[in-house]
């Protein structure tokens, strides 16, 4: 699934084509807002319906469960203690693990071709770039590794003229994520390396009764902690607006 996506955005970067079938003739080529099949901004809470003490309370140090880790991150974890993050207390709070730290998310676009998603918990920034019309698709060549990395963003399933429809279930949202200083993929110090990489699909819905959702789900591929890919479903419901935000610092002795 990982090479699918990456793949797809290798392929991009055609003229685009929007919802509306595609920009007139002679007409500029929709942005990836005007051409967005979703509508994926406002607040949302972090509903948290599995592995409770792993997410709501500081896990257990050694527990590796349901993490494909190798001995070395055995190891790494097995000596870890939040006093030694002193300085570095967002290692726990990258690309590659906020999304599973309870809080509030806040979506919203910065401009035609930047999708912003802030949390709350460790007053985290990320910022997905999507392309500028009739341009390639963004690169990380140039970027400088940080803790949310360089996300490039795409909407699967939309038509992009020339390149085709990018894989995945239409309307969802496509991000790869690379760059990511090494990190944690859990508060009890489980590593994940600099050289990992981070696939997204967001997806949201409306239940008949009006409740709206957003469903994250990540892979993370690692090749020097982590023995095959660790995947991870995330769900958030939509808030009315930014009653409980409560902008937190990293921090390493705390479950946010």
């Amino acid at each position: 699934m990982v090479a699918l996506l990456v793949s797809g955005f290798a392929a991009g970067g055609a003229t685009a084509q929007g919802r509306g079938g595609g920009a007139r003739a002679g007409g500029p080529p929709p942005t990836a807002r005007a051409q967005a099949p979703k509508d994926f901004t406002g607040y949302w809470v972090a509903v948290v319906t599995e592995h409770w003490h792993l997410r709501m309370e500081m896990p257990p140090k050694n527990d590796f469960s349901m993490l494909p880790v190798n001995p070395e991150a055995r190891r790494l974890a097995g000596t870890w203690s939040a006093a030694q993050d002193a300085g570095n207390e967002c290692r726990s709070y990258g690309a590659a693990s906020i999304m599973r730290i309870p809080g509030r998310l806040h979506i919203y676009w910065v401009d035609d071709t930047t999708l912003e998603i802030d949390t709350d918990s460790g007053t985290q920034k990320r910022l997905l770039h999507f392309a500028t019309p009739g341009a390639p698709v963004p690169s990380a060549v140039s970027a400088q590794p940080e803790w949310q990395g360089y996300s490039v963003a795409q909407w699967a399933g939309v038509n992009m003229g020339r390149a085709g429809r990018t894989p995945g279930p239409n309307g969802n949202l496509g991000v790869v994520t690379t760059k990511m200083k090494a990190g944690y993929l859990r508060k009890n110090g489980v590593p994940y390396s600099d050289s990992a990489t981070l696939q997204e699909y967001f997806d949201t819905f409306t239940e008949p009764e009006g409740t709206s959702w957003l469903v994250v789900t990540s892979i993370i591929t690692d090749p020097t902690y982590l023995t095959g890919p660790y995947a991870t479903t995330n769900h958030f419901k939509k808030i009315p607006d930014m009653q409980g935000w409560d902008p937190t610092p990293c921090r390493a002795d705390q479950p946010r």
